[in-house]
């Protein structure tokens, strides 16, 4: 190994340290979109309050009270929106203020910065998703085990990553304000026909039959059946499918992105 080797690798930053600085850069990014934050963050937790206040305390179908299973629709919805509207806004203005463009000519893994976005968002769903569950004590008192909750918890924070994914390929496409403006277009459709602000049993016949084919039902059903016992393997194959898809959008728009 020759002297210039090693004093090129010397100057090159390391993934982990890379990537912590990326995480950081996130975690200020979004916290200085008071905009974003509150659509994504604050929004979701007043909606839960108003609906767990007046409907908390009436018991479901398999008994559990509402405002524990809209831990998991409403936690849904919350971590979609921290997860899908995040990571692709800020990419996509990284793109347009050509801040990308130098870190792919630089030293800096581009797959570090996109990964480090998508790090940056899940502080944010968590604690959205700590905010609804301190609502819906308040209300109905504890009502599941620690060990529900962690699997609830760990369930909606994972299946928020095919979302990171389709939001990030839009990101590398279109400028922030499109970017914003498509990702809500999207956004609040699927949330209303997947049943997660409503009983998905009130929606329509022919809304019902278009959920089944929305990522968002299939993981709010997966949310669900963690508290319920309910068959899973379905949601769960669904949403691995949508990730591979996601992945493959995500691949194909940073290859094609517009500068």
């Amino acid at each position: 190994m020759t002297a210039a080797t090693l004093s090129h690798r010397a100057q090159r930053p390391s993934r982990r340290r890379v990537l912590g600085v990326e995480v950081t850069e996130g975690l200020l990014a979004i916290g200085r979109e008071p905009t974003a934050l509150f659509f994504s963050l604050l929004f979701p937790v007043m909606f839960f309050a108003l609906f767990a206040s007046l409907f908390g305390d009436v018991p479901g179908p398999d008994g559990i009270p509402t405002a524990v299973t809209m831990l998991a629709t409403f936690g849904t919805f919350g971590v979609v929106s921290v997860m899908l509207l995040n990571p692709g806004i800020a990419v996509a203005d990284d793109r347009t203020r050509g801040w990308l463009g130098v870190k792919k000519v630089s030293a800096v893994p581009v797959s570090s910065t996109i990964a480090g976005k998508v790090i940056a968002a899940l502080p944010y769903a968590l604690a959205l998703l700590v905010a609804l569950t301190a609502v819906s004590m308040l209300i109905v008192g504890p009502q599941i085990t620690f060990g529900t909750w962690l699997r609830l918890m760990g369930v909606l924070l994972l299946g928020g990553l095919p979302f990171a994914l389709f939001g990030l390929a839009v990101g590398f496409v279109a400028s922030s304000k499109a970017t914003t403006a498509i990702l809500n277009a999207v956004l609040f459709p699927m949330v209303v026909a997947s049943g997660l602000w409503f009983p998905f049993d009130m929606l329509p016949g022919f809304v019902r039959s278009i959920a089944t084919l929305l990522p968002t039902y299939h993981l709010a059903q997966l949310a669900l059946a963690q508290l319920t016992g309910a068959p899973a393997l379905g949601h769960l194959l669904a949403l691995l499918l949508t990730t591979a898809i996601g992945a493959l959008l995500a691949g194909w728009a940073y290859r094609n992105q517009r500068q």
